[in-house]
């Protein structure tokens, strides 16, 4: 069989170092791979060569992620309007003129953002635990995260501090995933993640954006009229069991999209820990059929 190596660049976007992961044909169909909380492009270790068979796949990591610039939150603007904004010139650096989009977590508004600029380039979307509904977010896990946006205290941040030590990014990672699945899990995912979110001025950064996330609750109308307007192709993979962003969730994108495609796995948040071979064949057989350039 022939193997997809990946290989690990960087670029330079507004003066900040984006590092990416990137395999596959440099002529085939382009898929952009866009990370949730509190992973990076490290979450796609086992995705991407396989969707490299097929596709040109590319995986950055965020400011304030992974391995991509972590300026300080007092010189850099931690909202999801900018980090959307930096995604935006990445894809353009690229030359990326169309491509599909995986997305998960924080990586749904940062993507829906970009096909709110340009519907044109968006191919198709495959949201994986990707938020776009208000019937998604599950009560218990957002209400500090609610308390937090509606008033940013040190009272309202201490119980949001908890979701970035180790325990509260482990929770993330294996809740939700049945017991015999859990072996599957790498602890290597989410102790390098908690390494990445103990480094200096990650609290602030971390901090500044979680409390912005009510700017992309209020983007859900816009989100819902490009789904109505658009047409777009849209696979959800979810991984059902998740108590951050709920099965409802995934359900709900067929209220604007009638054809969307929705599956409900046995397991957690981070499904591709545990899913990741039936969720890159569901990618496969969904961008075969919907892309209309996509290689045999």
């Amino acid at each position: 069989m022939t193997t997809h190596r990946v290989h690990h660049r960087t670029t330079t976007v507004r003066g900040h170092e984006v590092y990416y992961r990137e395999a596959g044909p440099e002529d085939a169909p382009v898929v952009l791979l866009l990370h949730g909380f509190p992973s990076s492009s490290h979450m796609f270790r086992d995705l991407i060569p396989l969707l490299a068979r097929r596709y040109r796949v590319i995986a950055p990591d965020h400011i304030g992620f992974g391995r991509s610039a972590t300026p300080a939150a007092a010189d850099f603007p931690y909202t999801f309007a900018e980090l959307a904004r930096i995604t935006d010139e990445f894809t353009e650096q690229l030359g990326l003129e169309r491509f599909a989009l995986y997305v998960q977590d924080y990586g749904a508004p940062i993507g829906l953002r970009l096909a709110l600029a340009h519907p044109d380039r968006v191919s198709a979307i495959v949201t994986q635990n990707g938020n776009a509904y208000e019937e998604g977010l599950g009560t218990e896990a957002w209400a500090p995260v609610r308390a937090l946006i509606a008033r940013r205290t040190p009272e309202t941040e201490a119980p949001v501090r908890e979701i970035y030590s180790l325990d509260g990014i482990t929770w993330q990672y294996l809740h939700g995933v049945p017991q015999a699945l859990r072996e599957l899990v790498s602890p290597d995912a989410y102790e390098r993640d908690a390494a990445d979110l103990a480094r200096p001025g990650q609290t602030e950064i971390q901090l500044d954006l979680i409390a912005d996330y009510g700017s992309n609750f209020a983007l859900y109308p816009a989100f819902q009229e490009y789904f109505r307007t658009s047409r777009v192709p849209l696979l959800a993979v979810w991984g059902g069991h998740d108590e951050i962003f709920v099965p409802a969730g995934a359900l709900a994108f067929r209220r604007d999209l009638p054809d969307a495609e929705v599956h409900l796995l046995p397991t957690g948040h981070f499904a591709l820990e545990t899913h990741v071979d039936q969720i890159a064949g569901l990618i496969d057989d969904f961008l075969g059929r919907t892309l209309e350039t996509a290689r045999p």
